[in-house]
């Protein structure tokens, strides 16, 4: 029995995350990012953490997984995976329901919309401190993009009768589609014009 198991070699297509969507045909345009967001195939979003001891582990760390990481990132939800995981898994229903598409595919273009190109760092010199504008590793793009997003969320949520699942997939939704109304794109439009004035 388990060498028949053994012998059984899945296709990427039939891999489904939660069992229901295919990694198959979710394209990624921006081609700074295309190395850091994990496409890999994956039933369940859960490493347990192996990618933690090496340099740039996480960018191969499934991008659903990530999310659900910062979902219960501060204070109270922190360590309940089970809690953050079920929510991406509703919220991920929910934008099928308003829009028929693949929601890895909405997730991937929230990521890539919501994620800034430029930002400042400090200086000291002599005795000055002042700020100067860097442009951002495609890595810190990523995380902050999804911290963006996760923040959104939790603050859409924050004494709301709204469930967060639907916030999480009205913020996934508005950040896909490049709109204003996202936590994520104006964090993101913030930054880039604070660092428009630095340079």
């Amino acid at each position: 029995m388990a060498s028949e198991l053994a012998n059984v070699e899945l296709r990427a297509d039939e891999i489904r995350l939660f069992g229901k969507w295919s990694f198959v045909g979710v394209d990624i345009r921006d081609p700074g990012l295309k190395k850091y967001i994990s496409l890999k195939p994956v039933w369940l979003p859960h490493t347990g953490g192996r990618h933690e001891h090496r340099r740039f582990g996480k960018a191969e760390v499934p991008i659903v997984e990530r999310l659900v990481n910062k979902l219960m990132h501060p204070g109270r939800n922190g360590g309940k995976k089970h809690l953050a995981y079920n929510i991406v898994k509703t919220a991920f229903d929910i934008i099928y329901l308003r829009t028929g598409d693949n929601p890895l595919q909405v997730l991937v273009r929230a990521i890539e919309n919501s994620a800034p190109r430029e930002e400042t760092t400090r200086i000291t010199y002599g005795g000055i401190t002042y700020r100067v504008s860097v442009d951002v590793s495609p890595q810190r793009r990523v995380d902050l993009a999804l911290r963006f997003i996760a923040e959104g969320a939790r603050n859409c949520a924050f004494d709301n009768p709204k469930p967060i699942e639907e916030c999480l997939a009205d913020e996934l939704l508005l950040a896909a589609s490049g709109d204003l109304n996202s936590h994520a794109i104006k964090q993101k439009e913030e930054i880039e014009r604070i660092a428009l004035s630095s340079r």
